[in-house]
């Protein structure tokens, strides 16, 4: 909920903010698909089969993320007829859900099994958390005028990750495991990927701010490495 910062600010030049919001929310989802979740679906998997068959399954599902994340387009795009910011916003919030479901369970799940670990994994999380709330928020915002529209599409992606730990303790501790949490981060780094090139990235392009848009793109992902010094 952080992330909601931005909007209670005022902005000098609000389509060049927005530009760098978008272009910086993309550039933090590139890194936590490429840094955090492609590694670790890789690491899960490969306990159960070999390294090929780890790296076919970790390309098909991040590929099934792909196809996902175009389904998710079309229909929000079939649904929203508001500003095409609006949409990136809600495109934004759907994917990060889709993120922070697994996340929660993976948390809970580390957790039950290494408190010190579960901890250290929570904080990660919430670190990595304040610029994707960045990206519903601010789109949102700025498409609407309306503070409570972004305040509970916010709140709705951010009441995911808890949901995640929720439905693992009622619902899948008996079936849950690795290899199913790899296929999981796999899929979930093809709908966010596609999200920061296909919706995010583009979208920022089109405010004609290009160096401000790479600049906030690099920063996104520095500040998600920035985890590795810590």
């Amino acid at each position: 909920m952080l992330g909601l910062f931005p909007i209670f600010f005022k902005i000098s030049n609000i389509n060049k903010f927005i530009a760098g919001s978008l272009a910086f929310a993309s550039g933090v989802m590139f890194c936590v698909s490429v840094t955090d979740l492609i590694p670790e679906s890789i690491s899960l998997i490969q306990k159960y089969v070999s390294d090929f068959e780890t790296l076919l399954l970790v390309f098909g599902f991040i590929m099934i993320g792909v196809f996902l994340s175009s389904l998710i387009r079309k229909k929000v795009n079939t649904e929203c007829n508001q500003s095409s910011l609006f949409r990136v916003g809600i495109i934004s919030m759907i994917a990060i859900i889709l993120h922070n479901v697994p996340e929660g369970m993976a948390t809970f799940i580390s957790t039950t099994k290494n408190v010190s670990l579960g901890i250290s994994l929570a904080i990660a999380i919430a670190l990595h958390n304040i610029p994707e709330g960045i990206s519903i928020s601010v789109p949102i915002y700025y498409s609407t005028k309306k503070k409570s529209r972004a305040f509970f599409y916010t709140l709705v992606s951010a009441l995911s990750e808890p949901l995640g730990a929720i439905i693992t303790y009622f619902f899948l501790m008996p079936i849950i495991n690795p290899f199913i949490l790899g296929l999981l981060f796999a899929s979930i780094a093809g709908i966010m990927l596609s999200i920061s090139f296909l919706e995010l990235l583009p979208s920022s392009f089109q405010y004609s701010y290009l160096k401000t848009s790479k600049l906030c793109f690099g920063a996104g992902i520095l500040f998600m490495l920035l985890k590795f010094f810590f």
